[in-house]
């Protein structure tokens, strides 16, 4: 959809994936588009019971660490012509279920999940030194039910402590999702068409 854009316009152009996620770099690679990655040191502070849904406390999460990355390489040469944050969370009856910070809470984190239907949300800014796009995307995530042993195993790979919710889309935590409704790169943390329709509204 960046087609002919990214070989005219956004050629040469500097950009900036203000996250560490492989998976949201490896969503960018695949449609060719060359970035650098700078990932954001911004603390996650936010409150989301200030937020009318969850969708917008990750837009505002997306927003700070876009923002951080901005003032750090102000100083820069050559600045920065295009940032790119996100932000995902994974909600379930008003709660948001995180990053793990152990084996006992990625446990409880599949626990909980299991046998229902959560919504995950993927705030994403981007900013040119001109103009500012905020949005978010929800998909929903229908996960199976799952056993004490499948959840011990599936937590044995490692895979489920560094993302949202304990689980990942994109790999062994595939073979737990019975089905989505939505955007699936939403959930793998970067939601691809939503994300070039505003590339393309800021460079039209």
């Amino acid at each position: 959809m960046l087609e002919p854009l990214r070989s005219s316009v956004l050629q040469g152009k500097r950009i900036i994936l203000a996250s560490s996620s492989p998976r949201r770099s490896e969503i960018l690679h695949n449609i060719g588009l060359k970035f650098e990655i700078i990932p954001s040191t911004y603390e996650e502070n936010l409150t989301p019971e200030k937020f009318t849904n969850h969708g917008e406390f990750a837009v505002a999460t997306a927003f700070n660490k876009v923002e951080e990355v901005e003032k750090r390489l102000s100083r820069d040469p050559i600045k920065p012509d295009l940032i790119i944050g996100a932000d995902t969370v994974v909600s379930l009856n008003g709660k948001i279920y995180g990053k793990p910070k152990d084996k006992a809470e990625a446990y409880s984190h599949l626990q909980a999940l299991s046998g229902k239907q959560h919504t995950v949300f993927t705030g994403v800014v981007i900013k040119t030194p001109t103009a500012l796009r905020k949005f978010y995307e929800s998909t929903k995530v229908f996960v199976a039910e799952l056993d004490e042993k499948t959840i011990r195993a599936y937590i044995a790979t490692e895979e489920p402590m560094d993302k949202a919710g304990a689980y990942g889309i994109q790999g062994y935590g595939g073979s737990i999702v019975e089905k989505i409704d939505g955007d699936y790169f939403t959930v793998m943390g970067l939601p691809l068409h939503s994300l070039c329709k505003h590339i393309i509204y800021l460079y039209k």
